[in-house]
């Protein structure tokens, strides 16, 4: 999940420099949609983790 949101921040950068201002917006808003569905289910595995352990 991390990657694909590098790979929409890379894709929203690359659109900005050349102009593209509807694509960047677009890859930057999926960018911070997979990042924070990235973070949540890296918290709860990591929590799922702990619990477990014990």
């Amino acid at each position: 999940m991390l990657n694909w949101a590098l790979t929409f921040l890379i894709i929203a950068l690359i659109a900005a420099v050349f102009g593209f201002g509807g694509v960047a917006s677009a890859a930057v808003g999926f960018a911070q949609i997979c990042f924070v569905v990235f973070l949540l289910l890296f918290l709860a595995s990591s929590l799922v983790h702990v619990i477990r352990r014990r």
